[in-house]
C-alpha cells in the first residue's frame, strides 16, 4: 500500500483547516424539489411499516416491537423482522402463520423485493436496488460554502435530518473531570475522548448538549495546593530555585520510613522557615505553571505524611499547630472565605487558573470540544451543600420518601454523620455490606465536612432544575458505579430527577501495558497524557520517514512527491493523535485493552492510519477524475446511481446504513459501533474499487455513478471520523 497519494502542502493543512475545502467537482445547483433530505433512516422506515402491520395482525392498538434489525448474514437478506415468534404466543397461533400474516399486511413493495419467510418465522427483507439508489440519490452535494474541515458535520449532514422538535432533549454531559494541580494522565484520556464523541454525536442528532467539566477544585487537597504554592513562592523570594525544592522533596520522600527523631530533625528547619515567612502571607500572587503547582503540592503532601505523630509545630492563627494539620486549616480558611482569608482565595484562584489553562492546552491538542466556560467544579456547588443536607433531613427523616421504582430513601444520623439509606419495597437494604448491613450514602461527616455525594446531589439538582436537563450522562471509570447508583436513587426519591429524566452512568475499562496491568512508565510511574501525545507524534513522524524512504526505494529513483520537514511534522501530529484516539474508541468502551504502539500506528486493519489513508485515496481518485473529465457532474439531476455489480450494491447498502449507525451511537453510547461501521465502509469501498473501474468506466453514465459513490463514501468517512473527533487528511 503506497503512502504517498499526492503532494501535501502546509497550506492544504492550515489554510484549509480554517476555510474549508470544496469538492473537486463543483456541484450542479439542485432543481427545486429534486434533492430532498431523507426523513428516516432505512431501519426507522422498516420498523415503522412493520409496526403498523403488526398492530393490524394483532387486532388491537397495543404497541408491538417490530424487532427489525440488520441481517447478520447477507444470504438472508439485508434486514430481518423477528417479531412473529413473540406475537404468535400472544395470539396462540403458529409462528409461520403469524409471519405470513405480517408479510401480507406490511407495505414495503416500494422498498424491498418480495419478502421471504425462513425457519420458524423469520422474515427476510432484501432491498430493491432502485430503492437504495434513490435513497442515496436524494443526498444533496456539499453546498457552495464548502466543508468546515474542523467540524464537517456542521456543513455536511449527509442527508441526515436532526431529530424532530418534539424529540429534542436537553442533555447534560459530565466528562473529563481532572483535578486541580495534577497533570492529566492516561486514565483521563478515556473519559475525555469518549465524552467528546457523545457530545458531538448528540449535537449532530439535534439535541441541545451542555458540557460539564466537573473538576476537583475543592476539599482538603486544596489546602495542600495553596500551602505548596505559598511555600514555593517564599522560597523563590529567598533566592531558592525549584531544584532546591525538588531536592528537599526527595529528602522528605526518603524519610517516610525513618524514626521520629530523624523526621523531627528534617522537619524543624522547615517549620522555622514557615514561622519566619508568615509576613509574606499577603504578598502578590504571581502567575504559575502547572509543573510548579504540582511540585508544591507534592512537597506539602509528602511533608504532611512525614510530619504525622512527630509533634513538630508551626505558628497558626490561634497558636501553634502541628505541621500535619496545617493543610486542613488552610482548606478551612479557603472555604470560610471573607475578610482575612483573601490571600488563600487568591492562591486558590491562581492554582485553578493554571490547571484549567493546562487542561485546555491538552483539549485543544486532542481536538476535544471542551472549553473553560464548561468548567463546573466542586467549588461551584459549595454554597449549595448546606441546603442539600437540610432538605434531605427534612424530607427523608422518619418514613422517608419512595422513588418511582418503589425504593425508599430514609435519612438518619449514624455515629454523628448525616446519612441516607435506600431500601427495597420489601424493606431490605438495596445496598448492603457483606454482612447484610445497610450501606449509607453519607452526605455530611460528624465534623461537619461535606462529601462527594453531597456535591453530586447538588450538581444533579442544579442540572435538572436550573439547566433543565432531561438526559444526564456521567462518563467515569467503573469504580464509582455504587456511588452513582446510590445518589441517583436518592435524587429520584427527592424528586430532583423526575421519572422521565434519564440518568446514565457510562463506564469504561482500563488501558493496560503489555503485562496486562495498568499502563505505567518504565520506572513504574503514571504516564501523563502530554507525554503520551508527544510520543505518539514522534513515532508517527518516524513512521512517515520510513515509509517515504521505502516508497523512494520502490520507485528506484523515479520522481515522486515528497514531504518537507514542516509538512511531515503536521501530518505526523494528526496521525499520532488520531491513532491514540481511534485505538481507544474502536473497542467496546467497557473492555480493558492492551496499549500497543505498533498496532495503533499500523496502516492495515481497523486503525486511524488505515481510515485516514482510505479517505485520502478516495479524494485522490476524485482529483484525478476532475483533471481528466473536467465536465463531469456526478451530482447532476440526470445522474442515476447504478448498482449493477454486487460490490456497488454492497457499498450503497453500507452508505445507506450510516444514519441508523449514528442513531445507535446516540441511543446506546457505543463509539466502537461507529468505528466498526467506518472500517466496514472502507473495506466495502476497496472491494468496489478493485472490481469496478472508476476512471475507465465503460461510459459517462457509469463514470458519474461511480464518482458519486466515491464522493459519498469519502463524505461518510469524513462525517464519521469527525464525530469521533478525528479530522481527515486530504492528501497523504
Amino acid at each position: 500500500m503506497a503512502l504517498l497519494v499526492d503532494r501535501i502542502t502546509v497550506a492544504d493543512l492550515t489554510l484549509a483547516g480554517r476555510l474549508g475545502r470544496r469538492s473537486a467537482f463543483p456541484p450542479e445547483p439542485a432543481k427545486a424539489g429534486s434533492l430532498k433530505m431523507t426523513t428516516r433512516s432505512l431501519l426507522q422506515e422498516l420498523r415503522a411499516r412493520f409496526a403498523e402491520a403488526l398492530n393490524a395482525v394483532a387486532g388491537d392498538s397495543t404497541p408491538v416491537d417490530p424487532q427489525v434489525r440488520a441481517s447478520g448474514d447477507p444470504k438472508f437478506g439485508d434486514y430481518q423482522c423477528n417479531a412473529a415468534m413473540a406475537l404468535a404466543g400472544r395470539l396462540k397461533r403458529k409462528p409461520r402463520d403469524v409471519a405470513q400474516a405480517i408479510v401480507d399486511a406490511v407495505e414495503v413493495a416500494d422498498l424491498a423485493e418480495p419478502l421471504e419467510i425462513a425457519g420458524p418465522g423469520f422474515i427476510n427483507i432484501r432491498l430493491k436496488p432502485e430503492s437504495l439508489s434513490g435513497r442515496l440519490g436524494r443526498i444533496a452535494p456539499v453546498g457552495e460554502g464548502g466543508v468546515n474541515p474542523n467540524r464537517p458535520e456542521l456543513t455536511d449532514r449527509f442527508g441526515i435530518p436532526p431529530v424532530a422538535d418534539g424529540d429534542r432533549l436537553r442533555v447534560i454531559l459530565d466528562y473529563s473531570s481532572p483535578n486541580v494541580a495534577k497533570q492529566m494522565h492516561v486514565g483521563h484520556l478515556r473519559s475525555t475522548i469518549i465524552g467528546d464523541v457523545f457530545a458531538r454525536s448528540l449535537e449532530f442528532a439535534g439535541h441541545d448538549v451542555i458540557r460539564q467539566n466537573h473538576v476537583g477544585d475543592w476539599g482538603t487537597a486544596m489546602g495542600m495546593v495553596i500551602l505548596g504554592l505559598w511555600y514555593r513562592e517564599t522560597r523563590r523570594r529567598r533566592g531558592e530555585t525549584d531544584d532546591v525544592l525538588r531536592r528537599r522533596l526527595v529528602d522528605l520522600q526518603s524519610a517516610r520510613e525513618s524514626g521520629v527523631d530523624e523526621r523531627r530533625a528534617l522537619l524543624q528547619p522547615i517549620a522555622t522557615d514557615w514561622a519566619a515567612d508568615l509576613s509574606d502571607a499577603n504578598a502578590a500572587v504571581e502567575p504559575v505553571r502547572l509543573e510548579q503547582l504540582e511540585l508544591g503540592y507534592q512537597f506539602v503532601q509528602t511533608l504532611t505524611t512525614v510530619a504525622e505523630k512527630t509533634g513538630v509545630q508551626a505558628p497558626g492563627p490561634d497558636g501553634d499547630i502541628e505541621l500535619a494539620d496545617i493543610p486542613r486549616l488552610v482548606t478551612q480558611m479557603l472555604q470560610t472565605g471573607g475578610e482575612g482569608n483573601e490571600f488563600e482565595r487568591a492562591l486558590w484562584e491562581a492554582a485553578r487558573a493554571a490547571s484549567i489553562g493546562y487542561c485546555q492546552e491538552l483539549y485543544d491538542r486532542l481536538g476535544v470540544l471542551l472549553r473553560p466556560e464548561d468548567v463546573r467544579g466542586e467549588s461551584f456547588y459549595h454554597a449549595r451543600l448546606p441546603r442539600v443536607v437540610d432538605d434531605l433531613r427534612t424530607a427523608l427523616t422518619g418514613e422517608g420518601r419512595t422513588a418511582p421504582d418503589g425504593a425508599k430513601a430514609v435519612f438518619r444520623e449514624d455515629q454523628g454523620a448525616a446519612c441516607v439509606f435506600v431500601y427495597e419495597p420489601d424493606g431490605k437494604p438495596r445496598y448492603a455490606n457483606p454482612d447484610g448491613e445497610a450501606l449509607p450514602l453519607i452526605v455530611q461527616k460528624s465534623d461537619g465536612a461535606f462529601l462527594y455525594a453531597t456535591t453530586d446531589l447538588a450538581a444533579l439538582r442544579y442540572r435538572v432544575s436550573e439547566l433543565h436537563g432531561q438526559r444526564l450522562i456521567y462518563v467515569t471509570d467503573p469504580r464509582q458505579q455504587l456511588h452513582f447508583k446510590m445518589f441517583f436513587d436518592v435524587g429520584r426519591a427527592m424528586g430532583w430527577a423526575a421519572p422521565t429524566t434519564r440518568l446514565e452512568h457510562v463506564t469504561f475499562g482500563s488501558v493496560l501495558g503489555e503485562n496486562r496491568r495498568p499502563l505505567k512508565t518504565r520506572e513504574g510511574g503514571v504516564i501523563t497524557l502530554a507525554r503520551l501525545l508527544d510520543e505518539a507524534e514522534s513515532r508517527a513522524f518516524e513512521l512517515l520517514h520510513e515509509r517515504q524512504r521505502a516508497a523512494e526505494s520502490e520507485e528506484e529513483g523515479a520522481a515522486i512527491p515528497r514531504f518537507d520537514e514542516v509538512e511531515m511534522r503536521e501530518v505526523a501530529r494528526r496521525i499520532g493523535i488520531a491513532s491514540i484516539k481511534y485505538a481507544d474508541l474502536c473497542r467496546d468502551r467497557n473492555s480493558d485493552y492492551v496499549f500497543s504502539w505498533d498496532k495503533m500506528l499500523a496502516f492495515q486493519g481497523n486503525t486511524a492510519p488505515y481510515m485516514l489513508y482510505a479517505y485520502a485515496r478516495i479524494r485522490s481518485i476524485y482529483r484525478r477524475a476532475a483533471d481528466e473529465f473536467p465536465d463531469a457532474q456526478p451530482y447532476a439531476a440526470d445522474v442515476t446511481i447504478q448498482l449493477d455489480h454486487p460490490t456497488e450494491r454492497a457499498l450503497a447498502l453500507r452508505l445507506a446504513r450510516l444514519p441508523e449507525t449514528l442513531e445507535s451511537i446516540v441511543d446506546e453510547l457505543t463509539p466502537h459501533t461507529l468505528c466498526a461501521y467506518l472500517f466496514d465502509l472502507a473495506a466495502d469501498f476497496m472491494r468496489f474499487y478493485e472490481a469496478c473501474s472508476v476512471l475507465k468506466a465503460p461510459d459517462a453514465a457509469s463514470r458519474a455513478s461511480r464518482l458519486r459513490l466515491c464522493d459519498l463514501t469519502a463524505r461518510g468517512l469524513r462525517l464519521g471520523l469527525s464525530l469521533l473527533g478525528i479530522p481527515v487528511i486530504e492528501r497523504m
